[in-house]
C-alpha cells in the first residue's frame, strides 16, 4: 500500500508501478495522469485518470476496454488474470463454476464480442454471478456507442476500487 504523498513526490515510474493496475493493462493513463500532480487524495487521482479515459481517442478507449478479459473466459480457467481481476472475478462467485454455468458465460461472453467487438466489462466487485449473467444479457440490446459509454462507466468504477485498495 503506498500513499497520495509518495504518489505526489516520486519518479513517474513509481506512479505506474503504484497505480498503472487500475485500469487492466493500460498503464498509460497513469503515466499521462502523473503530469497532473500533486493530487489532493484518492478521488482527484481517480479523476484525473477518468479524465484522461474520457479524453482519449475512440480507438484508445476501445483498446482500453478490449484490455479486458472475459469474465469467467479460458484467460481466467488458464490462471492468466491479473492479480485484481482474478480476485474480483473470484469475489462475483466466477471462480468456482459448474460446466454448464461456465457453458453461459462462453456462449454469452462471445455474442457479446460478437456485436460489439471487445469484451463485456462490468465491475465484478459490485455484482453476483447472476447480476452479472443478467447484465450481459441485458446490455446487449444497446448500441454499440451506449455500450462503450456504459464499458467505460464499469471500467472507472473498477479503477475507483482498484485505487482505494492501493492507497491508504
Amino acid at each position: 500500500m503506498t500513499t497520495i504523498d509518495y504518489l505526489n513526490a516520486c519518479p513517474v515510474d513509481g506512479f505506474v508501478a503504484a497505480v498503472g493496475f487500475a485500469f487492466e493493462d493500460s498503464p498509460w493513463i497513469a503515466r499521462a495522469a502523473a503530469a497532473g500532480r500533486p493530487f489532493a487524495g484518492r478521488d482527484a487521482l481517480h479523476a484525473a485518470m477518468v479524465a484522461i479515459v474520457q479524453n482519449a481517442s475512440d480507438a484508445a478507449q476501445v483498446a482500453l476496454i478490449q484490455a479486458h478479459p472475459d469474465l469467467a473466459g479460458r484467460v481466467a480457467r488458464e490462471g492468466r488474470l491479473t492479480a485484481a481481476s482474478a480476485a474480483e472475478q473470484a469475489g462475483a462467485g466466477l471462480g468456482a463454476l459448474s460446466a454448464d454455468e461456465i457453458a453461459r458465460f462462453d456462449a454469452d461472453n462471445g455474442a457479446y464480442r460478437t456485436k460489439f467487438g471487445f469484451p463485456f466489462v462490468i465491475c465484478a466487485r459490485e455484482n453476483t454471478k447472476a447480476s452479472i449473467l443478467a447484465a450481459l444479457a441485458a446490455r446487449r440490446e444497446n448500441d454499440r456507442a451506449t455500450e462503450i459509454a456504459t464499458a467505460l462507466a464499469e471500467i472507472a468504477k473498477i479503477a475507483r476500487l482498484r485505487i482505494e485498495d492501493a492507497l491508504s
